[in-house]
């Protein structure tokens, strides 16, 4: 069994995910563009979810560029959706694609750090909105999916974040971590299997993390693609029976690799 370090430096054989369908939200930039690109690369075929036209018409172009299979958009904003809308969402997946193999749980919005008595009521319920009911609806509207699936999978971007001044960002990615721990036992049963683990990469060099740490030299961190591995492993049959495991990285080195 791969170790965490092990897990960073995991290259699959060519064609891993050959006709699989794979969602993965907040695919346009940072992690979820890596991912995106890391998968389309061993075949699979990207439902791109993310509220920007223009920056998944670029990662629908980039995938494209690979001679991978051709992506499907899917835009969407996932502070204002409803249940509706995520049923609506499956549906047109299970319509146009046929199937849904698996699902990556990696959009994230972090508003500002802010002291919880400061706290604003409306934003406190947007941010658990977007970072934990949203989640919560995706899951759900896609589980029927996934159970017909032969190796369904589910990987949470997770990000550990229950300290000073992160408020409902901390709390929803908390509850987010719970809410895997729960699907990952209920389906850990012979007869309907799911695999579901969380990845907590620790800080990459993303503009989100530029954006909320200003002061922060962000040519020291590790880039995104450096840490693809493990969403591989954990999306492909190697990964076998491993499920409910959170795997958690510290500040990696800015030359990381990931030795594909």
């Amino acid at each position: 069994m791969l170790n965490d370090q092990e897990l960073l430096q995991y290259v699959p054989e060519a064609g891993l995910l050959k006709d699989r369908v794979i969602l993965v939200t907040g695919a346009c930039a940072g992690l979820g563009r890596a991912i995106s690109l890391a998968y389309a690369r061993y075949g699979a075929t990207i439902v791109l979810l993310s509220k920007g036209i223009k920056p998944l018409e670029a990662i629908y172009d980039e995938i494209l560029a690979i001679s991978a299979p051709e992506p499907a958009i899917y835009p969407l904003n996932m502070e204002g959706a409803n249940v509706n809308d995520y049923l609506e969402m499956a549906a047109t997946i299970e319509r146009e694609l046929g199937r849904l193999d698996g699902v990556v749980l990696n959009a994230a919005w972090l508003p500002a750090f802010i002291p919880f008595k400061a706290y604003d009521v409306e934003l406190w319920s947007k941010t658990l909105t977007v970072n934990l009911h949203a989640n919560f609806l995706i899951t759900k509207a896609c589980l029927p999916l996934l159970e017909k699936a032969d190796d369904p999978a589910i990987i949470l971007s997770a990000h550990k974040s229950q300290k000073a001044y992160n408020g409902a960002f901390g709390i929803a990615k908390a509850g987010m971590d719970a809410m895997m721990d729960i699907v990952a036992d209920e389906y850990d049963q012979p007869e309907q299997f799911i695999r579901v683990n969380s990845i907590d990469t620790g800080p990459l060099r993303t503009q989100l993390r530029k954006m909320n740490y200003p002061g922060e030299d962000v040519e020291t961190l590790a880039v995104p693609e450096a840490l693809v591995g493990p969403y591989l492993y954990f999306m492909g049959s190697d990964a076998k029976q491993r499920t409910g495991e959170h795997i958690a990285y510290e500040r990696l080195p800015a030359d990381t690799k990931w030795s594909n």
